[in-house]
């Protein structure tokens, strides 16, 4: 299989991973804004060099880059900046993230209206600073002491008539906002506050509050305490937990969207009640997925391509056959075309979500999904939310297949495919807890809370042909519609047909959890396979066959469950592994072009380059 090289990239495919959103102009000033020397960095730095390194290429990016505003208002533009950054370095991604989707994002979103006005002081202050990149943006939401705590933080902001302004309370240690990125001593930030506000002896519901952390040279505000989080390799930022003591903030910096307290003390919410609320809080939410979505297939493409660049040419000394291409291999082969074929996939996904826009999306826009119990983000836009979860699973097992079958330069030649790693795990609860995400869905499926299940199908089209799309979704959605039916018969027996009683909705659902996340990723599997199949009927000839590798490696995955609910019969792993090696045959003299494509940087694919000056 010598074939594993480098090799011109098909135009087609070429094109498909560019996207039809960017032009050729953008694009170079995306790689501009994120240049080569952000791939890597000095050595003998401290972490707090090494953070201060990062912060500084994030000023540099941010102004080389397009504009906020206009970053914020083109999902697309705003993706490819990060995805580079993703691959160029995961903690870079996280601070623009933040800076971006999670501090600018919601004064530009739920602050705009209130810009002109003559009491905005703290609102045109942050976001200009933000802008401009003289502070950094940071987000306090999660609470250390409680799970679940976006739902009901306790982070308290009570209006003070006497100032006119808010004063914002962390009641005490567990209440602390953890994990935010603030503890470097020299870096100024300005953070979004997640509290809940209490008027007239009642909470009003989870607002933002924008608030200085820190001054132009790092210093702390008053009000404002910041306890240092341990050094971690896994995703490396200036972590720490913060506390507000009594903290005074102007009622500009109230992100109220349309929300008013008048001057006789009334209080006004357009938002009708403080569960709905939370909700259009977490409306900034869309944004945050879709660059999740878009860094998980960048760090997928960046870590097959490094994988292959690993195994091409490499030869073997096992006894079996001396000499062998490492190729040669039917492991290291579908785990280099596999990780390629997934990048493939990701991209075919991340593209879906860059280009269509939901009502959630809009300033004061509807909520997009279903109720829900355990987190909020279903309720702002379940299938997007799903999504998110969907690819940092497939990124986070890729990235760690790469590592392993790169050996030993896979996980000390370099930092990069751990780094990958650690970022696909930190936003599998970062960005919505995935875990809350599937339950919450699975809660809709079973409830039908504006989901519609897929319709039976008579049996297998093509002939059962595994190469087909058509072939993947019928049995992706009978497994969906089976394990569906069959959750939502177990609740009901459960809750004893009685739905107002809570303590009966806990126990049912509680022994229930294994299959309500099975359902629901079921379903996850099953919008994808649709995504994926859609692209392979749509893109470019040479995309059909490498997409078709990724849905027969999905059908593996979900093989348990078909098996489990009769959707497909006893030897079907055995039809699927035979599929697969007729397609790997096919792909793998092309595998040097499908890595092509992805058009990675020199530094990404060399992870034993430090040998070179020998």
């Amino acid at each position: 299989m010598e074939t594993f090289t480098a090799a011109v990239p098909d135009e087609g495919l070429l094109g498909f991973v560019r996207g039809s959103s960017l032009d050729a102009k953008a694009r170079t000033r995306i790689a501009e804004a994120v240049p080569d020397e952000f791939f890597t960095y000095p050595g003998g730095l401290t972490a707090r060099d090494r953070q201060a390194l990062t912060y500084e290429r994030l000023r540099r990016a941010g102004l080389a880059a397009p504009p906020a505003a206009e970053l914020l208002d083109d999902p697309p533009a705003l993706c490819a900046l990060l995805e580079r950054a993703a691959i160029a370095d995961p903690a870079l991604f996280h601070v623009m993230l933040l800076h971006y989707t999670l501090a600018l994002g919601p004064i530009l979103r739920f602050g705009a209206a209130q810009m002109p006005e003559t009491g905005a002081r703290g609102v045109r202050e942050a976001r200009d600073a933000l802008a401009s990149m003289d502070s950094f943006g940071t987000l306090l939401m999660t609470e250390v002491g409680r799970s679940n705590s976006h739902l009901s933080p306790r982070t308290i902001a009570r209006h003070d008539p006497a100032s006119g302004g808010f004063v914002l309370s962390t009641p005490d240690a567990q209440a602390a906002k953890f994990p935010t990125s603030t503890a470097h001593p020299r870096v100024p930030k300005t953070a979004a506050v997640y509290a809940t506000l209490v008027h007239g002896g009642a909470e009003r519901g989870v607002f933002v509050f924008v608030v200085p952390l820190r001054g132009p040279g790092g210093a702390v505000a008053p009000g404002v305490r910041v306890v240092d989080a341990p050094e971690t390799t896994g995703l490396q930022v200036d972590y720490a937990a913060v506390l507000l003591d009594d903290l005074p903030v102007p009622y500009g910096a109230w992100l109220r969207d349309g929300a008013s307290i008048g001057a006789n003390g009334s209080f006004h919410d357009p938002a009708g009640s403080a569960a709905a609320r939370l909700t259009r809080s977490m409306g900034i939410a869309p944004a945050v997925w879709r660059a999740v979505i878009s860094a998980s297939a960048a760090i997928t493409r960046a870590s097959a391509g490094t994988l292959l660049a690993h195994s091409a040419g490499r030869t073997t000394l096992g006894r079996l056959a001396p000499r062998r291409p490492l190729t040669d291999y039917r492991n290291q082969q579908e785990a280099v075309l596999g990780a390629l074929a997934a990048g493939y996939a990701l991209t075919a996904v991340a593209e879906h979500v860059k280009t269509a826009r939901t009502a959630a999306d809009h300033p004061g826009g509807a909520a997009g999904g279903p109720e829900t119990a355990w987190a909020p983000w279903s309720a702002v836009d379940r299938d997007l939310a799903l999504l998110k979860a969907a690819a940092t699973v497939q990124a986070q097992e890729t990235v760690s297949a790469c590592r392993v079958h790169s050996g030993a330069p896979g996980f000390a030649a370099v930092e990069r495919l751990n780094a990958y790693r650690g970022l696909a795990h930190a936003y599998m609860n970062a960005g919505g807890d995935n875990e809350l995400i599937l339950y919450d869905t699975a809660r809709a499926m079973a409830d039908l809370d504006r989901y519609v299940p897929p319709e039976p199908g008579a049996g297998p089209p093509d002939g059962g042909d595994l190469a087909s799309p058509r072939v993947w979704l019928f049995l992706a959605r009978e497994a969906e519609r089976r394990m569906r039916d069959r959750l939502a018969a177990r609740v009901a027996e459960a809750r004893g047909g009685d739905p107002g009683d809570q303590p009966d909705a806990f126990a049912a659902w509680n022994g229930n959890l294994v299959l309500a996340a099975r359902t629901a990723a079921a379903s996850a599997d099953r919008i994808v396979l649709e995504i994926v199949g859609a692209a392979a009927e749509s893109g470019p000839p040479a995309l059909r066959p490498v997409l078709g590798l990724h849905a027969l490696n999905v059908l593996e995955r979900r093989a348990a469950d078909l098996l489990n609910e009769g959707a497909a019969p006893p030897g079907f792993l055995d039809e699927v592994w035979a599929a697969r090696r007729r397609a790997c045959d096919e792909l793998a003299p092309r595998a040097g072009s499908l890595a092509a494509a992805f058009e990675l940087p020199a530094p990404v694919t060399s992870p034993t380059a430090f040998l070179t000056s020998l």
